[in-house]
């Protein structure tokens, strides 16, 4: 079951099931799988964060009654983002960093339509439904673009792959204006998000923390898949595994340590900076993995399972134990000025985000390896809640959650 050479295509295994998915059926898609290099000639809808089997699964399990589904979704209907009449409050310019921020407009908006879009799939109410498409519709027909200082490639990054991410959900809902966001998203957000990782603001590429690549990197995966356009999913897989800047996996993932106390592990490049910072690097790669996943490509199995080694070092030092820790060296600036830190920081130590639901159900009831930290973590808060759970700041809502609710396997 692990040898690549022995594995039955991924990609293969999902464009087969989805005559199954699409009539109601809930798949297993695959415990092992090969990676293709290249986008699929035909693009699963639905297809990033959740497919159609994940969807037919919650809406069973919840009518049923059938815990952890309904626990999930009980933290669903609680959050006040989840109600149907959300009114949105779509702005033509969304600035982030710098003067005149206004961003939390966005990051509000976009959890209110990704809840309501959940509970339209799991229960049909339309009322949510007509929700979510209201609040799509309002910013296609109004943002224009994202502004401020550096920052504003953050919520490039972040907003742009939550916000397509809700569009998939809502394809084919009547009255939802699918062109015209399409169209939204390619003049708004995917160029810059494909500048950002060419160019990182002109420093240099080792400048920006790994997240800032993640969130583009899904972004433009994320914007690829909803408008069927190969090159920018490629773009995304590509810099996966060969990026220049800390996005890629081998600079996401620096140091490997094999064994330790039984369990590989790997040291996240933002381990030394913070850790509210490297849980929130967990969310933005598994998001680019789950995404990549239900178009075919195993990136969570990349290079020796790398990211897995590096949630569970992750994981395990956010339960309160130890693991190693190797100096990290990396360049800032526009010429590379020499940087390092020499300890694993404590700062924000304990960091709860909704972020591991997705990972434990991928490694531990898809692949069936022992995910000892990663379960470990994950069960201990779980139900996940999502945006409006976790604070009312941007770093509450930089992942969509209710893991809970559509990962439960």
């Amino acid at each position: 079951m692990n040898s690549d050479s022995n594995r039955l295509s991924r990609r293969s295994l999902v464009l087969s099931a989805g005559g199954l998915a699409a009539a109601g059926t809930v798949s297993a898609l695959g415990v092992g799988s090969t990676r293709s290099t290249a986008a699929p000639a035909t693009f699963t809808h639905p297809g990033m964060l959740h497919n159609a089997g994940d969807i037919n699964r919650a809406r069973a399990r919840v009518a049923a009654g059938d815990d952890p589904w309904l626990a999930g979704w009980n933290r669903l209907i609680a959050n006040p983002h989840a109600q149907a009449g959300w009114a949105p409050r779509p702005q033509q310019r969304i600035i982030r960093g710098g003067a005149g921020e206004n961003y939390g407009f966005l990051y509000n908006d976009i959890a209110a339509a990704y809840q309501n879009a959940l509970r339209w799939h799991i229960k049909g109410t339309s009322a949510h439904g007509d929700t979510a498409r209201n609040v799509l519709n309002a910013w296609s027909n109004t943002l224009v673009s994202i502004d401020g200082d550096s920052n504003r490639y953050l919520a490039l990054g972040l907003y742009g792959w939550q916000f397509a991410n809700v569009a998939e959900l809502m394809r084919g809902y009547p009255g939802f204006d699918l062109s015209r966001f399409q169209q939204m998203m390619i003049n708004v957000f995917s160029g810059w998000n494909h500048d950002f990782l060419v160019r990182h603001n002109d420093v240099c590429d080792s400048h920006y923390w790994a997240n800032w690549d993640l969130c583009n990197m899904a972004s433009l995966m994320a914007i690829g898949i909803l408008t069927d356009n190969p090159g920018m999913y490629d773009e995304a897989v590509t810099y996966f595994k060969s990026g220049r800047g800390n996005g890629a996996i081998r600079h996401a993932v620096p140091f490997l340590y094999p064994q330790v106390e039984g369990y590989d592990l790997g040291q996240w490049q933002e381990s030394g900076r913070d850790q509210g910072h490297s849980v929130m690097g967990m969310g933005q790669l598994g998001a680019l993995c789950e995404m990549a996943w239900n178009q075919g490509d195993d990136l969570y199995s990349y290079d020796g399972r790398r990211f897995m080694k590096a949630a569970q070092y992750v994981a395990k030092y956010n339960l309160g134990q130890n693991v190693p820790f190797t100096t990290y060296r990396w360049g800032v600036g526009a010429n590379c000025d020499p940087q390092q830190q020499t300890v694993i920081s404590s700062a924000s130590r304990g960091h709860i985000r909704p972020v591991w639901a997705m990972l434990h159900f991928h490694y531990n009831r898809r692949l069936y390896v022992d995910d000892k930290y990663i379960s470990q973590m994950y069960f201990s808060i779980d139900p996940e809640g999502g945006g409006g759970d976790y604070g009312s700041t941007s770093g509450g809502f930089d992942q969509l959650g209710f893991g809970t609710l559509m990962y439960a396997k």
